[in-house]
């Protein structure tokens, strides 16, 4: 009751503003907030077995020509979906297989199975003669198809029970459960290890089990929240299973970053001597706008991949806005009722910080030699990017799979030892007659065969008069001569209503749509980001200022991972396999995610330089004040981000080991070269045309311009 008391004394002074409002609200009712967070918090993760049941993979972009193919090709044919395996150590006259190649027909929801000892089953013996490959085709509309799958494994699997040979299966719908079982366990996995490294890390920085608790609990919190969340979107969009990867460590890390702001300040305000009731409302009302404005900024970069057609990014963004929401909703209520009910535990600083610390030094000390810092600085961040001018994309292929997964052994004996290299084909899907297609091969693909084209297959008349032609490459199912295939065919004029598809068409689509989206995505996020950036400091120059800086950071963490991935450096360290190529959607969610924390943290900076500016501190002196009251908080947080990205470089995934790696270096250049010495030396050498803007965006920001509420003087002794 003394809490609830006192609060009703400070009630006037702060139900000036919303958040002041929110944090009265939750410290008189934190028992009902708490209460409601547990049972988010256990219905969320209650929840995390459903949501990974209903993802689905995702391919390519929308109404491209590669998908538009595939989904003809798709409709037209009798089959959905397939089980490719491999009997390592068979011979094709082993009486075991016909006897195998009958029961699998047999099966319920079977269409076809092709053999060596089929027809066209001539590329499915190895070239040594001592493997031999079977390739089951599923009907459509299959009642049970995940039956129907491990009735086809257990058959196969007598073949190994026999002694016919070791049985390898694999196939594009074994791929996608071996990939959602290993995502699940690289998240499990990730959690295990950043978490209690992130608690030991927030001891050392509290000096207590409490107030380090407190953003675990957060953290835990916001993740149980996402998963709600995604629960929520997979009824209304297809969610690829690195959707749920990607949301649970973003949740993580900004929960972490905000839960960190807001005991950092309340410590900060006890230490002023404001009681347990003031000193919470106070962080919420401060810690709080830099927080909203930090989750603004964060959901606004996020929100840009909206521009992209690909239903991967609008799964991603869709959950990454919501788990940023949660992140912050988690800050401002669920922190501030832990602080109420725990903060007399919380211990206080027993003076305040000084403004002449570390910090502060190290921003003196660049500000006495402004220029070589600042052209020292961009031009290493700029020679750091210098590896992405040859990068070279894929698009997912068993080659970036874990090196255990059955189904990359699978097509790994296929590319090593049978006809064609397991090179998939490009396909020419038509409305032309089978004949028609046949004429046009005859007398334009083969044109193309010297050192492009291993093989042309005869074409496959399918149902509503559609016929496909499958055409191999020569080298990689996805590399630069299936690529380049890909534009021949297209440019040579299929007969009829024709789609050129197959898993090279779909990468060059994929990589097309992206560049030709990615322009206006960065316009969306630079726009949104300068709208409030300029609210929250009314300056014109800092917000175009971030977003060069950012920009150039974010170089030089693209450059890091060609060099590491792409280029093979450091596989003994992160180890994995160097296959030359980045995952094509990793680089984006880069750019989205290492975009909002890069902003996160320049919010986090500028809210304290444009709060000691305001106060009557001259330029530099509010630069070096602000550095000294935030650094420690920006470089801590940024701390406990980098871990929980680390703990994704334990991925067995390579598109989560890039993301990880490419993230944490991402914040860690971000809030150590680019906050403590970049931004510093640049707005020592801009002086007070960092705070320039025209008369009319003055006047719009002095009417609608968002700012903290004058704090109030202490009125007693904290209670302690």
């Amino acid at each position: 009751m003394r809490g609830c008391s006192r609060i009703r004394t400070v009630m006037p002074s702060y139900a000036r503003s919303v958040l002041g409002r929110l944090g009265v609200g939750c410290v008189r009712r934190h028992r009902l907030v708490l209460v409601a967070w547990l049972l988010l918090t256990v219905v969320g993760f209650g929840s995390s077995a459903l949501v990974f049941d209903r993802l689905v993979p995702t391919r390519g972009g929308a109404e491209t020509e590669s998908i538009l193919g595939y989904e003809l090709l798709t409709d037209a044919s009798p089959y959905d979906g397939q089980v490719v395996a491999v009997v390592d150590g068979a011979t094709p006259e082993d009486p075991a297989l016909a006897g195998v190649a009958f029961d699998l027909e047999r099966l319920g929801g079977v269409g076809r199975v092709r053999w060596s000892g089929s027809p066209d089953g001539a590329d499915l013996t190895a070239i040594d003669g001592q493997a031999v490959a079977f390739v089951v085709d599923l009907v459509q509309d299959a009642e049970d198809q995940d039956s129907t799958v491990t009735q086809v494994e257990s058959v196969l699997g007598l073949l190994e029970r026999d002694g016919v040979g070791q049985v390898y299966v694999g196939g594009d719908l074994l791929v996608f459960e071996e990939v959602n079982e290993q995502i699940q366990k690289d998240i499990t996995r990730a959690e295990v290890i950043a978490l209690p490294i992130s608690l030991v890390v927030l001891i050392l920085i509290f000096g207590g089990l409490i107030p380090a608790g407190l953003p675990i609990l957060a953290a835990v919190a916001s993740v149980g929240g996402a998963f709600l969340g995604l629960l929520g979107f997979s009824i209304l969009l297809d969610l690829d299973p690195n959707v749920v990867a990607v949301t649970t460590f973003m949740g993580l890390g900004l929960a972490i970053d905000y839960s960190l702001l807001m005991v950092s300040r309340f410590r900060e305000e006890r230490g002023a001597g404001r009681s347990v009731a003031e000193a919470v409302v106070r962080t919420t009302e401060t810690a709080g706008r830099t927080i909203l404005f930090s989750g603004l900024t964060v959901a606004t970069a996020l929100a840009g991949l909206f521009a992209f057609a690909e239903p991967i990014f609008h799964g991603i963004a869709a959950a990454g806005v919501t788990v940023v929401l949660i992140a912050v909703l988690a800050a401002l209520t669920l922190v501030t009722a832990l602080l109420a009910a725990l903060g007399h535990r919380v211990k206080a600083p027993a003076e305040p910080v000084s403004d002449d610390g570390r910090f502060a030094q190290l921003a003196a000390w660049v500000q006495r030699r402004p220029w070589p810092v600042a052209l020292l600085t961009a031009a290493g961040l700029l020679l750091a990017g210098a590896p992405i001018l040859g990068v070279t994309f894929a698009n997912g292929g068993s080659e970036l799979l874990p090196a255990g997964f059955e189904s990359r052994q699978v097509d790994e004996l296929l590319a090593d030892r049978f006809p064609g290299g397991g090179t998939d084909p490009v396909l020419v899907v038509s409305r032309a007659p089978a004949a028609e297609l046949q004429g046009w091969a005859l007398s334009t693909v083969t044109e193309l065969a010297d050192g492009t084209v291993a093989a042309v297959l005869p074409p496959v008349p399918l149902d509503g008069g559609v016929s496909v032609l499958s055409v191999v490459p020569e080298g990689p199912s996805q590399g630069d001569v299936a690529q380049q295939l890909v534009a021949d065919l297209r440019a040579s004029a299929p007969p009829g209503e024709s789609y050129v598809t197959g898993e090279a068409a779909i990468l060059v689509d994929f990589q097309d749509s992206i560049a030709s989206r990615a322009p206006w995505a960065f316009a969306l996020v630079a726009l949104a980001t300068l709208v409030l950036l300029f609210l929250m400091t009314g300056s014109l120059v800092v917000p175009i200022k971030a977003l060069v800086m950012n920009t150039v950071s974010l170089g030089a963490t693209f450059g890091a991972l060609v060099w590491i991935f792409a280029d093979g450096h450091l596989e003994w360290l992160l180890r994995f396999e160097a296959t030359g190529a980045i995952e094509t959607w990793v680089p984006v969610l880069v750019f989205a995610f290492a975009f909002g924390l890069s902003m996160d943290y320049e919010v986090f900076l500028l809210a304290r330089i444009k709060e000691a500016y305001d106060g009557g501190a001259p330029n530099d002196a509010a630069v070096r004040l602000g550095l000294q009251r935030s650094g420690r908080i920006i470089t801590s947080a940024a701390l406990l981000v980098v871990i929980v990205f680390l703990g994704f470089t334990t991925a067995q995934m390579l598109g989560l080991k890039q993301l990880g790696v490419a993230l944490a270096l991402a914040v860690a250049v971000d809030a150590t070269v680019v906050r403590c010495l970049l931004v510093p030396a640049t707005m020592t050498l801009l002086g007070d045309r960092n705070w320039w803007a025209p008369a009319p965006l003055r006047r719009l920001h002095a009417r609608f311009g968002l700012r903290e509420s004058p704090a109030p003087s202490p009125r007693e002794p904290a209670r302690r």
